[in-house]
């Protein structure tokens, strides 16, 4: 029964080295006495304002390492199934998430094929959650609820984009990089709690509480690295001066 369902559901070919390569790998950690796995030497990406962001090596190892065993997961557990679905627009994978039974349906951007890894691991682990099992892939937010898992998921995601992007070539996807640039400035919570406001309204007002002044120097650094205000962000005059 789960060959069947696998071939059904996941075995689509996507010609994707990002994608080619961690399943290659994963099947060689299946098959490898001591499981170690190295990725490519990440190399810096660029954005057109000129911001450079550039990972550790041996963090970049961590997250190859880790994502080789979650996709062999993916592909092969025959409990579960996570069927992607392509689709002609732009896409945030908490926009285009739904969960029923055993389950997650979950669309994605048809001109970056790429991006069904980062989105996969995202499905994976709300899906696992739904079904009692995250603490098998992030232990320590397994009873975790609301943003705060959320974000636990969001970061994970991050991780494997920023791999794809820095160490197999995988193409600038704009909302997946906003993501990972935030996140590595430290601006996961407001660029989460900005760009979702409607989503978590008390958990931003108790972050805007406590980190006074920080919403203005997001937007700021945002506009300077992208050139444009932040997802979800209102006018600048109710956040504060246009920065120059």
């Amino acid at each position: 029964m789960g060959l069947s369902r696998l071939t059904k559901g996941r075995f689509r070919p996507h010609g994707l080295l990002f994608r080619i390569a961690v399943l290659a790998a994963a099947v060689g950690v299946w098959g490898c006495a001591t499981g170690q796995v190295e990725a490519p030497s990440p190399r810096p990406i660029i954005v057109s304002s000129g911001e450079r962001l550039r990972a550790d090596t041996a963090r970049i190892d961590s997250i190859f390492a880790w994502l080789t065993v979650q996709t062999r997961k993916i592909q092969e557990d025959p409990t579960f199934l996570i069927a992607e679905t392509p689709t002609a627009r732009e896409t945030l994978p908490w926009k285009a998430l739904t969960l029923i039974g055993d389950t997650a349906k979950i669309q994605y951007d048809r001109a970056h094929p790429d991006i069904t890894t980062a989105y996969d691991v995202y499905a994976h682990l709300h899906l696992m959650k739904k079904m009692g099992r995250l603490d098998e892939w992030l232990p320590e937010q397994a009873d975790a609820e609301g943003y705060e898992l959320e974000r636990a998921i969001v970061d994970r995601m991050s991780d494997a984009w920023l791999l794809g992007r820095t160490s197999f070539d995988a193409p600038p996807y704009t909302p997946l990089d906003e993501l990972i640039y935030a996140r590595e400035a430290g601006y996961l919570d407001p660029y989460l709690l900005v760009s979702r406001a409607d989503e978590f309204p008390q958990d931003k007002a108790d972050w805007e509480q406590a980190n006074p002044g920080k919403l203005d120097e997001y937007r700021a650094w945002f506009m300077r690295v992208f050139r444009r205000e932040p997802p979800g962000m209102p006018p600048a005059a109710t956040t504060g001066d246009q920065p120059k």
